[in-house]
């Protein structure tokens, strides 16, 4: 018969424990670890001397090893009549004064403040899962109150979230101190061997501290390991939200430690030590099962220069995928720097990450970049705009809202305000420089400078929309509903002058509700094209207001595409001299009309 409880509600029973330890016999069970394991914090915060008492021992060998080392006064109690005669007999003749009673945990006989310690290895989990935790309340009051001022709960745990905030809210209320230990499991050496079975969480061990007078401000603390160094946090909240990281961590670990998937790929963020703040963010790609992987390539680590985290190739699932498969290792961790972070140069990062695996980088190079200003909206939360180098070695400008940092807003190549002067020069974005991928979509034929409104009229030659959604119930990212419902359509058609171009960023993965929009924009707008951006869900909608059919066309017929003349003369106008230089695009109109179909 199996020894596991029907519902979670068996666990705070008297009559499961009791069925379990007749079932179970004379093999000691252990919860989350033996002594071996936890003694190097048992040893932190429970004296030799001290008188500890032990609840819910069941048939654990802790006590026995505890009491072997030099600890004496232990009084071990447990719910269950037939585990408590179990152990008195086994210990009466080598361990005659180590204790075993059957009492209930959440009504003691003991006199107030009679320990100095109360040592908990499961007992709160398995109580707490009754429906709302009253019984672990009560079990909680009852060793506050037997604890004396300076006595410490020491409690091994699992530290499920409604448990952890159980405890921790209790005890706070009561002002004493709290601190947790996060016991991680050791890695596998490298044989591999004896990690596949264990378990992914990792065990904490919970202290809470009694002080004469209740604390003013909580004190909130966890520690990585027996003897890491303690991380302060002002509320519970934030304690809570560190647990789950770490845990988080830990299930991800065992997933990677023991399996690869080349269809998913699971990213990390690791902090500055000081500050806190992100500094690298680690995005593990797997090779396809079938890729021919030369033998010993099984990790490797690909530095992305900074700046370039939002390329299609490092940002996209697909890209990774094909960089991990150019890469020719059976992992690939691919690693983004944050910014607002000081880097000094390739061989200090790849010291940093580790000094075991071969590095991967783009030409060997950090890259460059530089946060010029941060802000809030209140529509689009926290933006970023910073400055970074292209591949060409040319300065762009971008535009980043931090609620999609892998995505930029907008982009506009900078130049110098007066090459004469370069001394003295600053920089400022260019003009022909259009929001996000529009400015490699030129207008119909038409000039490129855009929102120029002539004096005594409201009609323009380019109207751009380039506006992210914050409707994640739609399948439209880009722009927001509203913007293209046809009576603001309309409104638009009607601002543009007679050889206007509307010009829409549409980011759209719902297929019936693309096709509802183009069928609105082709109702306000004779001729619209559509230009897609590679990699990306994006497209841009070119509409021509063109009032009346073009020439020697019928009304039925399709809309012709921009010829390659006017192309040639877009072309031309941009290359424009003006004062003396010549600003020339880094853009090939001819070359993108070739992607220029009709929507």
């Amino acid at each position: 018969m199996t020894l596991l409880p029907r519902s979670a509600e068996e666990f705070s029973s008297a009559q499961y424990w009791e069925r379990f330890f007749k079932k179970r016999g004379e093999k000691a069970f252990e919860w989350y670890g033996d002594y071996n394991k936890l003694c190097g914090v048992l040893h932190k915060y429970m004296k030799l001397q001290d008188k500890v008492l032990v609840v819910g021992c069941g048939n654990s060998e802790l006590s026995e090893q505890m009491y072997d080392v030099g600890y004496k006064q232990l009084t071990n109690i447990d719910i269950s009549e037939t585990v408590v005669t179990h152990m008195n007999q086994r210990n009466a003749e080598r361990r005659p004064h180590l204790a075993f009673q059957r009492v209930d945990a959440t009504q003691t006989p003991y006199e107030d403040a009679s320990y100095q310690a109360c040592l908990d290895k499961g007992t709160l989990d398995a109580m707490a899962s009754e429906e709302e935790g009253a019984l672990a309340r009560r079990m909680l009051t009852e060793v506050a109150r037997v604890l004396c001022v300076g006595g410490r709960y020491v409690c091994v745990t699992l530290a499920q979230e409604c448990v952890l905030r159980l405890a921790v809210e209790h005890f706070v209320s009561l002002g004493w101190a709290v601190r947790l230990h996060c016991l991680q499991e050791e890695a596998e050496g490298g044989g591999g061997g004896g990690g596949d079975d264990s378990f992914p969480l990792p065990v904490f061990v919970l202290i809470c501290t009694r002080f004469r007078q209740p604390m003013p401000a909580p004190i909130l603390e966890v520690c990585l390991g027996e003897d890491g160094a303690p991380n302060r946090f002002a509320a519970a909240p934030e304690l809570l939200t560190a647990v789950r990281e770490l845990q988080s961590y830990a299930v991800l670990r065992k997933r990677l430690r023991t399996s690869t998937d080349a269809s998913s790929s699971p990213s990390l963020t690791l902090s500055h030590v000081t500050t806190g703040l992100p500094r690298y963010t680690l995005t593990v790609q797997d090779s396809a099962p079938n890729a021919k992987v030369p033998r010993g390539n099984y990790f490797g680590i690909f530095i992305v220069p900074q700046g370039k985290e939002t390329d299609w190739q490092y940002g996209s699932s697909e890209g990774r995928s094909q960089l991990a498969a150019s890469a020719n290792f059976k992992r690939l961790v691919i690693v983004s720097m944050h910014r607002e972070q000081v880097y000094t140069d390739m061989q200090a990062v790849q010291a940093e990450l580790s000094q075991m695996v071969p590095f991967l980088s783009v030409g060997g190079e950090l890259g460059w970049r530089e946060v010029v200003s941060r802000g809030a909206s209140e529509l689009s939360g926290e933006y970023c705009v910073e400055d970074v180098r292209g591949e060409d070695r040319e300065l762009y400008r971008r535009l980043v809202f931090l609620s999609n940092a892998g995505l930029v807003q907008s982009e506009g190549r900078l130049v110098s305000a007066n090459a004469a002067q370069k001394k003295k020069s600053k920089r400022k974005v260019k003009q022909t420089a259009l929001p996000a991928s529009l400015h490699r979509c030129p207008p119909c034929g038409r000039r490129l400078p855009v929102l120029r409104s002539p004096r005594g009229g409201r009609s323009f030659d380019v109207i751009m929309f380039d506006v992210d959604s914050k409707d994640s119930t739609v399948g439209m990212s880009c722009p927001p509903r509203a913007f293209v419902e046809a009576s603001f359509l309309e409104k638009v058609h009607n601002l543009l002058n007679p050889k206007g171009v509307f010009m829409l960023n549409l980011a759209c993965r719902d297929s019936t509700l693309r096709g509802a929009v183009v069928e609105r924009l082709r109702g306000a707008f004779p001729r619209v094209f559509s230009r897609k951006i590679d990699g990306e869900v994006n497209e841009v909608l070119l509409c021509c207001r063109g009032d009346g059919t073009p020439e020697g066309s019928s009304p039925s017929s399709p809309p012709p595409l921009p010829s390659a003349q006017a192309a040639k003369s877009l072309q031309a106008a941009l290359c424009s001299h003006v004062a003396g230089r010549t600003s020339c695009p880094h853009i090939d109109i001819i070359d993108l009309l070739k992607d220029l179909k009709v929507a």
